[in-house]
Order: structure tokens, then sequence, then C-alpha cells
């Protein structure tokens, strides 16, 4: 079933999860996924290792795993550093196992690698793909900007260009405080862009993890997060809870404001994802 077809019917919940480190079992992810397809997610999308070292097979049988549980999967295809060749090998492999979702990106820059010149960008990887088959395709959107914009104005003249090439919905980078979103969608609509957004959400459950994707994203953190954070910083039971309150009172307060979806960021913690499923499904589609 195609993402898209779902955002005319109701309003979509959906998880993300990453394969595991190559010292990690590939058996802790599946037991992951058996509690999070119990969550009944609408569907589930599989990060892929960025800078030209991710490990296609992993994603692509993580996400046959998730269909084969009777979950719609969505497989993450980065561009930057890969090439036609990878790219339609990837397509194959993909077709051949029913995968038909596809966020399409431009994937993080490595400096160490120089980049592949056959996709510079998310959108030309996107009008790739729409030569290539019946793809639902999904793009990124930034709600603070995306790092490498001068503005979120430039930002989102090159989030159109994305749409304009075949996106058929958009997935948000994380963000803390709801305001940036709602700016974000306004100034989307001015621009023209009428395709489902889905707002990215990241209980965020430690300290470490808060530096980490301040430092990779950009993400601004709002005053009254910083605060909770600092109270319970060195209490780690606390601290979850917080992280995870704090992301329910978001995402109710979105669901009010008429969001087309919300894509928790799961981290691979079932019992975070489970908290948060449990806290808002009565209100989903309300």
């Amino acid at each position: 079933m195609k993402i898209k077809d779902i955002f005319a019917k109701k309003t979509v919940f959906s998880f993300e999860v990453f394969p595991p480190k190559s010292t990690s079992s590939v058996d802790v992810i599946y037991r992951t996924l058996d509690e999070l397809c119990g969550l009944n997610p609408d569907f589930i999308s599989v990060t892929y290792s960025a800078g030209g070292s991710g490990n296609s097979s992993l994603s692509l049988n993580i996400t046959e795993k998730i269909r084969s549980m009777g979950i719609i999967p969505v497989l993450h295809l980065p561009c930057i550093n890969y090439t036609k060749e990878q790219i339609d090998n990837t397509l194959t492999e993909a077709k051949s196992r029913g995968i038909e979702n596809i966020l399409a990106l431009r994937g993080d820059i490595n400096p160490d690698i120089p980049p592949v010149e056959d996709f510079k960008h998310a959108s030309d990887l996107i009008t790739y793909l729409k030569s290539k088959g019946d793809f639902d395709i999904a793009g990124a959107c930034y709600p603070e900007g995306h790092p490498d914009s001068e503005n979120l104005d430039e930002d989102i003249a090159n989030l159109k260009l994305k749409v304009e090439a075949g996106a058929d919905h958009l997935v948000s980078q994380l963000f803390f405080d709801n305001e940036y979103f709602y700016n974000f969608r306004e100034k989307t609509a001015k621009a023209g862009i009428n395709v489902p957004i889905e707002a990215g959400i990241m209980p965020v459950t430690n300290k470490k993890q808060i530096e980490r994707m301040v430092t990779t994203c950009g993400a601004s953190l709002p005053h009254k997060f910083v605060k909770i954070m600092q109270k319970y910083e060195h209490n780690p039971e606390a601290l979850r809870d917080a992280g995870i309150a704090y992301a329910i009172n978001q995402i109710v307060d979105l669901l009010a404001s008429n969001v087309d979806g919300i894509h928790l960021y799961t981290m691979n913690n079932a019992y975070v994802a489970r908290k948060i499923s449990d806290a808002v499904s009565g209100i989903i589609g309300v």
C-alpha cells in the first residue's frame, strides 16, 4: 500500500528505526520490531547509513522483515555518495521484495569521501525515481531550515523543487518547539507546497542524545526544555520520563492543530515508543 493513500484517510502515525551497528547482532533490531509492530503504526521507516558506508542489504532485510510482519515499510535512500548503478541495484532489490515506499534523501556529506556526481540533490534522486517505477516517494523537510541553507526561505524554495520533482509527502526533521513547525507549515502553504507534512518528533531520554541531535541537525532547544533536561540529567529514569512527557505534550498540541501526521524517531527504543503510543492512541485521527 502506498503511504500517500493513508494520508487521504487519516492522521498518519509512524515510526523510524535504524539498523544496528556492525558490532551488534541483527536480532536486537528484530526483537525491537516485534514490539513496535505490535503497536500497529501506519508505517515504519528504516534508515540507511550515510557517507558511502551504508549496508544496503541489511537495510533491505530489515525493511522486508517489517513487511512480513504486516506493517508497511519505508526504505530510506540517500544519493550523494552513490552512483546510478548502485541506486538501480537497490531499486531492483526493493521491487523484488515488494517494497514500494521510499524516503528519498541527499544524505550526509562525508568529508573523507568525495561525493559522487550522479545525484547532487534529493530532488535529482526524486526525478530519477519517478522514471524507474511506481514508487511512493517521501521527501525530508526542515522546520528550522536545513543547516546548509542560507535561511528558511531558501530552504523552502529547494523543498518546492522536491515536490515538483514528484515527492508525494514530506517528513520533517525533529524539532522541540512546535511554533517552528507552525511557521514552517504556513510558509510552505504560501509557497504552493500542498502535499502532506508529517511532524518528526524525537523523545529525548539522555543528555548525550540532546547534544548529538543539536550538533547534527541544528534544532533549537526551548528554555522550558533546557530546564527539564538540566533538572533531571543526573537521574536517568526521571530524564527518560520527562523526555517522554515532553514529546507527548508536543504531539497532543500538534494533533489539536490538525497536523497531517506524526513520525516518531524511536531510536530503536520500544519502551519509549509504547509509552507515547499508549498516551496518544485515543486522539490520533479524532
